[in-house]
């Protein structure tokens, strides 16, 4: 009985220590590009747009071109939502049909 309750216990510690271990792990670029390129595809307001997004040492950098300013505003806090990224540098520019 004692034995089945530390092992209960050490399966909850590990299973609440996993979470923080996968936090403090660094996110590469590439999976942020990834990751940006499928939120922005996914977004009604972006609907994924003429949008290129490039990370460096998690600094995103987005260029392309718009029709709103919505667009580009939304691009820019779809980005910064995404764990991982240290800031972002909206370079989109308006471009009305």
């Amino acid at each position: 009985m004692r034995l089945k309750r530390i092992c209960l216990s050490l399966v909850v510690f590990f299973t609440l220590l996993s979470p923080g271990v996968a936090a403090s792990r660094p996110v590469s670029d590439d999976f942020l590009v990834d990751t940006i390129r499928q939120k922005l595809a996914a977004d009604d307001v972006v609907k994924g747009g003429a949008i290129d997004v490039e990370v460096k040492d998690g600094v995103v950098t987005l260029k392309g071109k718009v029709e709103e300013e919505r667009q580009k505003s939304r691009a820019e806090r779809i980005a910064k939502k995404v764990n991982g990224v240290k800031s972002v540098a909206n370079q989109i520019q308006i471009s009305r049909p």
